[in-house]
C-alpha cells in the first residue's frame, strides 16, 4: 500500500526526465511489464498482482481524487494512513497483512503511521526516506533547504484535488488526476496549507515539525529501511530509523544511484519481494538469514561492492581524527604544533584541506563529524562542510546523488547559532542538535562548533587524496559546465537541495567573513569512519560499473 498525492499521475506522463533515464538506463526496471499503470516512486502493480498481492493506491486528502484540505505530512493525513491501512485489513481479498512500499514521500510517511501501530499493519519497507521533517526533509542543521519550494508546486499543488480539467488526465481510465472537481484558483489556495511559507514562519524545531515528524521509538513492526548514499533528504532518515526503530525484526540495506533506480531494478524488487513474501505471506523467502545491514560499499569506478554487516555503523569501525592544518591547508593525522587562523569570505570559495596521497586504499563507510572553533565578522555563519575525493590528477571523484550524476561524496552543515548541542542524544560520529533557540555571535569572538556529516561510502585508491572543503555556501564542482538541471535548477554536486533563500540567508548576516581558529587543545578536525578493507583477494564481487 501507498498514501501518495499524485498516483493517478503516469510516470512516463507526469516525470519524462526520470523515465527516460531509467527506461534507457535500467532495462530491467521496465522489462516483463506493459508499464500501463507505473506510477512514480511506487511499486508497478504488473510485478506484484501476479504473485498474489493486491496493490492499494490512495489519493491522500486533499490530492488526485480525493476532497479536502491538502497538508502535507501533517497529523490528519497521517491518521487517513491509519484508517486505510485498517480498511485494507478487513476487506474479503485481504488476508490481514498490510505491507507498505514506496520511495521519498510515500517512504517518509511509512515511518509516520508505522508509529501509531495500526493493528493490521505487518511490515514497511520506507525506500530512501526521510524520518525527522526538520532536520532532513526541510533544513539541513538550522539551514532551510530550498527543495520544497521547489517541489511542492510541481509535484504537489499540482496535483491538489480541483485542478481538474486544467490538469493531466490518466492515461488508462481517461479521467481527470486531480478530478473531478474543477475549482477556482482562489478555492485551491483555502484548500491548502502553505508548505514552504510555513517553513519559513517555523525556522526552530517546534510542534510545527514534531507534529509532522514520527517517535521511531514507537515503531514495533518488521521494517526494511533501504537508504542511499547519496540523497540530502534521506540518507540520515533511512540509518535514523533503523537504529532508533524498537522493532524486534528490522533490517538495512544501502545503495547507490539515482533515487528512483534500484527500486526498480531487478536487484531492488527481489530484496523487496524476499522481504514481504516472508512477512505477509509466510512464504520460505530466504529471508529468515538475511543479515541484519546489507551495505553496497562504493568504489571510484562507479561499481558497488555488496556486503553483508551485523550492525550499523560497523563495530569495527576505527573513529580517525584527521586534523586541519590552517596553514598548510593540509588534512593531517596529528595536529599541528602551533594556532592559527584561516579567514574565508563566507560566499567564496571558501578554504580546502588535503591529505597526502594515500599509501594504501583506504574504506569510509559510516556517518561522520567535524569539529571546528570559528567566529564571524557578523551575528551568524553557515557553515558547509564538503567530503572530498580527488584522484592523482586532482579530479574531484563523483557519485549519481539523486538526480546529479555529479554528486559529492559527503555533505555536513551547521548554523553557528544553532551551534548547541543535546549531550544525551549526542555521539561522537553524530552530534545532536535541538534546534530550539538561537544562540547570535559575537563579532570577532570564537566558538566551538560540532558539525554532522551524514552517512557516506566510498573506497578510496592508493594515491588518491582526501579532501574537506569549508564554506558558507553550498559547494559547486569545479568547472563551466554547462550543467544538468532539474525544475530549472543548475545541479552541480548537491542536485536542488540548496540554501539559497534570501529570507533565511540574508547577505548582510550570512555574507560576512568567517574565521577558522586552531589553538593547542583545541585543534580542528574531521572525524572519519575507516573501515578494514578485506585482505586482498578476498573482497567479494562488485555490481556495475553503471552507466553515468
Amino acid at each position: 500500500m501507498a498514501a501518495e498525492t499524485r498516483p493517478q499521475l503516469a510516470f512516463q506522463e507526469g516525470f519524462p526526465g526520470m523515465w527516460g533515464p531509467l527506461a534507457r538506463k535500467y532495462p530491467d526496471a521496465v522489462a516483463g511489464s506493459s508499464n500501463a499503470y507505473q506510477n512514480w516512486e511506487t511499486a508497478d502493480p504488473e510485478k506484484w498482482v501476479p504473485d498474489g498481492y493486491v496493490c492499494v493506491r490512495v489519493d491522500s486528502r486533499g490530492s488526485g481524487r480525493s476532497p479536502g484540505r491538502l497538508d502535507i505530512f501533517s497529523p490528519r493525513e497521517t491518521r487517513d494512513y491509519y484508517e486505510c491501512i485498517e480498511w485494507a485489513g478487513v476487506q474479503p481479498w485481504s488476508n490481514g497483512k498490510v505491507g507498505l512500499l514506496g520511495i521519498s514521500y510515500y517512504a517518509a510517511n511509512q515511518w509516520q503511521v508505522a508509529a501509531l501501530n495500526p493493528p493490521h499493519l505487518a511490515a514497511i519497507c520506507p525506500w530512501e526516506g526521510a524520518s525527522d521533517y526538520y532536520r532532513e526533509f526541510t533544513h539541513h542543521a538550522g539551514i532551510l533547504n530550498v527543495f520544497t519550494s521547489i517541489w511542492y508546486p510541481v509535484q504537489v499543488s499540482s496535483v491538489q484535488h480541483g485542478v481538474g480539467d486544467r490538469g493531466t488526465r490518466n492515461p488508462v481510465t481517461g479521467l481527470p488526476v486531480a478530478g473531478p472537481a474543477t475549482l477556482t484558483a482562489e478555492e485551491l489556495e483555502r484548500n491548502r496549507e502553505d508548505s514552504p511559507a510555513g517553513l519559513l514562519a517555523h525556522p526552530f524545531d517546534d510542534a510545527y515539525y514534531r507534529d509532522r515528524s514520527p517517535e521511531l521509538e514507537k515503531i514495533t513492526v518488521p521494517v526494511l529501511s533501504a537508504g542511499n548514499w547519496a540523497h540530502h533528504l534521506h540518507t540520515r532518515g533511512n540509518t535514523e530509523g533503523y537504529v532508533r526503530a524498537s522493532s524486534a525484526g528490522k533490517w538495512l540495506e544501502i545503495h547507490g544511484l539515482e533515487h528512483f533506480a534500484e527500486f526498480y531494478t531487478d536487484y531492488g524488487v527481489a530484496l523487496q519481494k524476499r522481504f514481504f513474501g516472508h512477512l505477509l505471506k509466510a512464504e520460505d523467502t530466504g529471508w529468515d538469514t538475511q543479515p541484519p545491514v546489507v551495505l553496497n560499499v562504493r568504489h571510484v569506478d562507479g561499481s558497488f561492492e555488496p556486503r553483508a554487516e551485523q550492525e550499523w555503523p560497523l563495530a569495527r569501525t576505527r573513529w580517525t581524527r584527521l586534523y586541519l592544518d590552517l596553514e598548510a591547508g593540509a588534512l593531517t593525522g596529528e595536529p599541528p604544533a602551533r594556532g592559527a587562523r584561516a579567514d574565508f569570505e563566507a560566499l567564496g570559495d571558501g578554504l580546502t584541506f588535503l591529505t597526502e596521497p594515500l599509501e594504501e586504499e583506504t574504506e569510509i563507510t559510516g556517518p561522520a563529524a567535524a569539529r571546528l572553533v570559528i567566529s564571524s565578522t557578523t551575528a551568524d555563519a553557515d557553515v558547509f562542510l564538503t567530503l572530498r575525493v580527488l584522484d592523482p590528477d586532482g579530479a574531484d571523484v563523483t557519485f549519481v546523488s539523486a538526480l546529479d550524476p555529479a554528486g559529492v561524496i559527503g555533505a555536513g552543515w551547521l548554523r553557528a547559532s544553532h551551534r548547541a548541542t543535546d549531550p544525551e542524544r549526542s555521539l561522537p560520529y553524530r552530534p545532536w542538535h535541538p534546534h530550539d533557540v538561537a544562540a547570535p555571535l559575537t563579532p570577532g569572538e570564537a566558538v566551538p562548533l560540532d558539525v554532522e556529516i551524514w552517512p557516506t561510502s566510498v573506497v578510496v585508491p592508493a594515491g588518491y587524496r582526501i579532501a574537506v572543503t569549508v564554506q558558507g555556501r553550498d559547494f559547486e564542482m569545479p568547472g563551466d559546465g554547462p550543467w544538468p538541471s532539474t525544475y530549472g535548477v543548475p545541479m552541480k554536486g548537491h542536485g536542488m537541495f540548496l540554501h539559497t533563500d534570501q529570507a533565511d540567508r540574508p547577505a548582510d548576516v550570512f555574507g560576512g567573513t568567517t574565521t577558522l581558529h586552531a589553538a593547542p587543545g583545541e585543534e580542528p578536525y574531521l572525524l572519519l569512519p575507516f573501515v578494514p578493507r578485506p585482505p586482498e583477494g578476498e573482497a567479494g564481487p562488485r555490481r556495475g560499473p553503471f552507466p553515468r
